[in-house]
């Protein structure tokens, strides 16, 4: 059974003061036979020098990325600083990976490669659980991962998120030990005694007069809806932006699509647009959106946030002790497209769980460029890739 143990410092400058400080949390925490480190900072953090120091204190595997901000369950909503989770179990065990330098001709045999090298070192134990942190490479999508992992047919969890930064979309970064990369994405990979749960809040709280079949598409850009272009149908609904780059334009109404996954199954994720292209008509997500889902405009709104929140939380309060844990982990992944669209009560998805949360959960989150999530559990759980969305990983 996995124990974790969240510390967290605004220590960003002087690192040896913030190794200092996150020691001093950990205070009597005790690792057991296997470990890990995951950790969540801000852009400016120089995790060069970072990663020795803690890897002195603590000599386990680390995986970490930038953050455009942080949530912790004892500090709440930081903006910047660093937060590390320990995961510690004696019947689990963690191998951790990160395929570099990813371009769209080569993502498939890097992250496969790494995905066979963790399972050999964690062998004769299967594979129960996948986290992972992204930076995404151009070209690739969210899904394109999703279908590396599910192309091994074992139905294997994956939850994380793409790495984000102060919105310059410059300076994410993704690391494993040492190595760092922007176009990369690291991996822990857990066996043993785990039995993850998962919850996705989306918070839409109506829908506009916009409901097409995609007609064509590719990856992430979707040419036609129905009889028209994409940016005809924006036009026809009064929803057009004269702007190219047009991500924070829609913040506040994300695209619901429909996607009939391999396994014949129906899910609905969210979609953020991102750009608009005038001489084809058409538009830029960051997920991909395949021909013949269905496409529509969904409303966010701060009430519906803490609405569905609230709603969120007590699921998980009633998951708390129904396996016989005593200690519970979580972790939370919010879009970043949330924080900005929340402005002035930004606040509300940290608050709550400050509220709801007794202290034997340990919860440490961040606000991402993309999540990855389950729907569904056991035999009907279909990997999903997710914007605009509000994820749980609870352990």
């Amino acid at each position: 059974m996995i124990k974790s143990k969240v510390v967290f410092t605004e220590e960003i400058d002087d690192l040896e003061t913030a190794v200092e400080e996150l020691c001093e949390q950990v205070g009597d925490f005790t690792l057991q036979k296997n470990s890990v480190g995951i950790i969540f900072m801000d852009e400016d953090t120089e995790y060069g020098e970072l990663y020795p120091m803690l890897k002195e204190k603590w000599d386990i595997p680390f995986v970490a990325c930038t953050a455009l901000a942080l949530l912790t369950g004892d500090e709440g909503l930081k903006k910047s600083g660093i937060s590390l989770m320990l995961m510690s179990a004696d019947d689990c065990n963690f191998a951790v990976g990160m395929a570099e330098d990813l371009s769209i001709d080569d993502y498939s045999w890097k992250i496969k490669d790494v995905y066979s090298q963790s399972e050999k070192q964690l062998a004769p134990e299967e594979i129960k659980l996948v986290l992972t942190m992204g930076g995404k490479a151009p070209g690739m999508v969210g899904d394109d991962v999703i279908d590396v992992i599910d192309s091994f047919g074992k139905n294997i969890p994956i939850y994380g998120l793409f790495a984000s930064d102060a919105f310059n979309f410059s300076k994410y970064r993704v690391f494993c030990n040492e190595r760092s990369g922007q176009n990369a994405q690291a991996f822990v990979f857990v066996s043993g005694n785990v039995n993850p749960r998962f919850l996705q809040v989306k918070s839409i709280s109506g829908k506009a007069n916009f409901s097409y079949e995609v007609t064509k598409s590719n990856e992430n850009q979707v040419f036609r809806l129905g009889n028209g272009t994409f940016v005809e149908a924006l036009e026809k609904a009064n929803m057009i932006s004269q702007k190219n780059n047009v991500i924070a334009d829609y913040i506040m109404t994300p695209f619901i699509t429909t996607i009939k996954k391999p396994s014949g199954r129906v899910v609905e994720s969210m979609r953020n647009l991102t750009f608009l292209n005038f001489v084809n008509g058409s538009g830029m997500f960051l997920g991909g959106i395949p021909e013949g889902a269905s496409l529509e405009v969904g409303y966010i709104n701060s009430e519906q946030v803490q609405k569905t929140i609230d709603e969120a939380f007590e699921t998980i309060c009633g998951w708390i002790g129904e396996d016989g844990s005593t200690d519970h982990t979580m972790l939370v992944i919010s879009c970043a497209a949330r924080y900005m669209s929340l402005g002035k009560n930004v606040t509300i998805e940290a608050e709550t769980f400050k509220k709801k949360l007794p202290g034997n959960v340990s919860v440490m989150g961040m606000y991402s460029y993309g999540e990855f999530c389950p729907i569904g559990e056991g035999a009907e759980m279909d990997n999903t890739f997710h914007n605009s969305t509000f994820t749980v990983l609870f352990l």
